[in-house]
């Protein structure tokens, strides 16, 4: 294929920092001009190129770090996460207990911790480390149950407060760093092991060496006692450089962007205002609400000629002129900003989404620009 077009071409290769396959589209900017197979060939690299999902491997640098939220398209987090932050009141009332099955292939199932709500709420993940507390020395961190009473063992424990002087809240950065409501998912033990290690694991002609062990306790959807149980059951210090690490999760609101959708003066429609949360696709959250998004006019680069879209992310009929809050869009990628280069307020609206960085905030958004 590459021979026989040059400015196609698919570069598949291995990234050593995570180990993963990544496959990268390189296209010449030729404006589009595309004929029908060349087009086919295009539409199945893009399906690729969107299959693929590189993790965020970065690691623990402080006492508090913070997971990305399981929302498509919201990328880095750019704002302080504590400004959603729920009410106590409302995170007890929201906590669920899910079971989910296992997947062929796929992570392995369980029963994790959910909201009741989960339009306007999501379960984060906060990653806190500290010190261990030396043998004899409580962690002063308060537990009330919500949910239990059953024969195994299940139910939802979470923080009803901190001992006032505990060690826990004394060793802190942040009063946000474990908070009411939240759920311990994890207690882990983490420490340096002296052994006798030598090549091929043989313990008998090799040297004495350290090598790093954790200990983990997982608490998530457990009832008060075995939340408890679970705790104090962890081996005791061995030594006085053994480090303590809690995965807690915590139920906060979704960003909101509010989008204020304008149409030409010619196609008398009524203007409207959506509320949309962080992670939406802006055509999809359209659609859904009972707007019209599709602009007969569009200059398409797929192989129709008329009718809605085409479902590929080329025929450009769901363009839409960004007035104001382009910062709450994700960015454009290769594909897009080629195809709008001539037009840089416009987006694609199947392939922006809304609340990037986790961000909140207003944006104006003009409907079918080529009739304005």
């Amino acid at each position: 294929t590459k021979h026989r077009y040059p400015f196609l071409s698919c570069l598949y290769h291995l990234s050593h920092s995570s180990g993963l396959p990544v496959l990268v589209v390189a296209m010449a900017p030729l404006r589009f001009r595309l004929i029908p197979q060349i087009t086919f060939l295009v539409r199945i690299a893009l399906l690729l190129c969107s299959l693929v999902n590189v993790p965020n491997t970065s690691s623990l640098s402080s006492n508090a770090s913070y997971q990305s939220p399981p929302f498509a398209g919201s990328g880095p987090r750019q704002v302080d996460m504590n400004k959603y932050n729920l009410p106590t009141d409302i995170i007890e009332q929201n906590w669920a207990a899910n079971i989910i099955p296992d997947k062929v292939d796929g992570p392995a199932g369980g029963i994790f911790l959910g909201s009741q709500n989960d339009k306007e709420y999501f379960v984060d993940s906060i990653t806190l480390q500290m010190p261990r507390p030396p043998l004899g020395t409580g962690l002063g961190i308060e537990l009330a149950e919500l949910a239990g009473g059953r024969d195994d063992g299940l139910g939802i424990t979470v923080v009803s407060g901190l001992v006032e002087g505990g060690y826990v809240g004394s060793q802190l950065q942040s009063s946000f760093d474990l908070m009411p409501g939240d759920s311990i998912a994890s207690i882990s033990v983490a420490r340096s092991v002296r052994g006798i290690t030598g090549p091929g694991g043989n313990t008998r002609i090799g040297n004495l060496a350290e090598k790093d062990e954790v200990i983990t306790a997982k608490t998530e959807c457990l009832a008060y006692d075995a939340t408890v149980d679970a705790i104090v059951n962890l081996p005791p210090p061995m030594n006085e450089e053994e480090n303590i690490v809690f995965k807690v999760k915590r139920l906060r609101r979704k960003p909101i962007i509010t989008v204020n959708v304008k149409y030409p003066p010619s196609e008398n429609e009524e203007d409207a205002k959506l509320t949309l949360f962080a992670g939406e696709n802006l055509r999809f959250g359209m659609l859904v609400r009972g707007l019209k998004v599709n602009d007969p006019l569009a200059k398409r680069f797929d192989t129709k000629n008329e009718g809605n879209c085409g479902a590929g992310g080329l025929c450009r009929t769901c363009s839409v002129s960004v007035v104001r809050g382009g910062n709450l869009l994700s960015p454009q990628k290769v594909a897009e900003k080629q195809m709008l280069e001539d037009n840089p307020r416009w987006r694609l609206a199947c392939k922006a989404f809304v609340g990037y960085g986790m961000q909140e905030g207003d944006m104006t958004v003009h409907i079918n620009p080529n009739q304005w």
